[in-house]
């Protein structure tokens, strides 16, 4: 199969609770790990053709006190990533 190219673009992501301070972290880190869920689990079949999502539901995850703000990133895009699916 051929190089597969796929412009995401978030427009607004709400994530209510967090520290104004800690919004580019985790944002950097929600961009990587798509990146790599994207990359080593590939494009997920609702998206195997060129199309608009509106609005994605990602759900919700448990965040536990003292989780780093990376790590939360990290849920966040798992959430975004199961909501493609």
């Amino acid at each position: 199969m051929g190089e597969v190219n796929i412009e995401l673009q978030i427009e607004e992501l709400v994530l209510h609770g967090f520290a104004q301070k800690d919004r580019g972290r985790i944002q950097r880190a929600m961009e990587q790990e798509l990146t790599r869920l994207l990359t080593e689990q590939g494009v997920p079949a609702s998206l195997s053709q060129s199309r608009e999502i509106q609005q994605l539901q990602g759900g919700s995850f448990n965040v536990r006190a003292g989780m780093g703000v990376e790590a939360i990133g990290c849920q966040v895009a798992q959430a975004i990533y199961g909501g493609m699916g």
